[in-house]
């Protein structure tokens, strides 16, 4: 097999697609789609969303420091789309992609009850690193729709759709493959 040598860039695809949602101090609420996005620990639960400094939803995380994570499913992915490729600073995203917001319970922040899970983030540490500014967070409390939880009170988030970016085009995850240990686990 024949291997092609790159410069430097991002191949570490396909990433999970959020919505991040935001409000800034005058009360103004706005919806940024973020790829760059991560679990980083898990006691105590964060996870990390990379933004470029001059997005409008960037001032307002710095600002208000919180923010919320909702992830996106297949019936979500035009809106998806849509918040990621116009600006909120003249546009009402929520109302522009029929989204409806739900008040957060440990901030002052929108989520979107469309979404199967919101978290509710407040930002830890914010690292810049150049062409993105990472902004590390606390994961305060998630929101999971009852909708996808299985008879032993199981959350299964396959049951949504979920979606993932990869190369500039988002995908569906298609079918399980096998489960956490099952290389390991006796038959």
């Amino acid at each position: 097999m024949k291997k092609e040598s790159w410069k430097p860039g991002n191949m570490l695809y396909p990433l999970p697609v959020v919505m991040v949602s935001c409000r800034n101090k005058a009360g103004e609420d706005n919806i940024l789609t973020v790829a760059w996005t991560g679990t980083i620990n898990t006691n105590p639960p964060m996870l990390s969303i990379s933004i470029r400094p001059s997005r409008h939803s960037y001032l307002m995380i710095q600002e208000s420091g919180v923010f919320t994570v909702n992830l996106t499913t297949r019936e979500l992915m035009r809106a998806t789309d849509f918040c990621g490729v116009t600006s909120g600073k003249d546009l009402d995203k929520f109302q522009r992609c029929n989204l409806t917001k739900e008040e957060a319970e440990l901030i002052s922040c929108p989520m979107i009850a469309e979404s199967p899970v919101n978290m509710e983030c407040r930002v830890r540490q914010e690292i810049a690193l150049g062409s993105h500014s990472m902004f590390l967070a606390d994961v305060l409390r998630i929101h999971a729709d009852s909708r996808y939880m299985d008879e032993r009170g199981k959350f299964c988030l396959e049951k949504a759709d979920p979606i993932v970016y990869s190369h500039g085009s988002y995908y569906d995850l298609g079918q399980e493959l096998g489960t956490f240990g099952c290389s390991v686990r006796k038959r």
